[in-house]
């Protein structure tokens, strides 16, 4: 049991480091005027501390200790908007990567509260990645389109240009 308290402890930086990303990104996409990517990535910073929460609420429900992690200066500046999601793909991956390794050693483990603790988190970093990637999908198809950017941009800044992907298992929503 202890081999995964500091499996989740550690996984707490990855949390915390998006956390931290995902507010440095919010803050240069405001910098450039794109007040709607703005908000949902503040909305995503709050997201992944809260996926912190989770975890830290588990560890102290169980008992263990909880170490915070120490985490680093993010970046400050991406060179498009399609390598700023880029790179939000990526970390996703990462943390789903993440998730899936504390899964395995639950499992291994015969730690039943922590496999039902983490049935959330897989569920939640399949929703993660699926936007991610249709974010990315549809930053592709605008390319350099000034006006097909703006109109995105606004959609996110009305809540609805994930509409079809949130809370949906499947292509029809179903």
């Amino acid at each position: 049991m202890k081999e995964l308290h500091q499996a989740i402890n550690a996984h707490l930086a990855s949390e915390f480091q998006a956390s931290h990303t995902y507010l440095a990104m919010s803050i240069w996409l405001r910098e450039k005027d794109l007040a709607g990517f703005s908000q949902y990535m503040l909305a995503k910073s709050d997201e992944e501390r809260g996926h912190a929460a989770r975890m830290i609420a588990y560890l102290v429900d169980c008992d263990a200790e909880v170490e915070l992690p120490t985490i680093a200066a993010p970046e400050r500046g991406w060179p498009t908007l399609l390598g700023l999601f880029d790179q939000v793909y990526v970390m996703e991956r990462g943390v789903t990567a993440s998730i899936n390794r504390l899964y395995s050693l639950a499992e291994s483990q015969g730690e039943r509260s922590a496999t039902a603790m983490l049935d959330w988190f897989v569920a939640e970093q399949l929703q993660e990645e699926a936007e991610a990637r249709f974010v990315l999908k549809r930053l592709r198809l605008a390319g350099d389109n000034s006006a097909a950017l703006l109109l995105l941009d606004q959609q996110f800044l009305e809540g609805t240009a994930l509409a079809h992907v949130k809370g949906s298992g499947s292509i029809t929503g179903a």
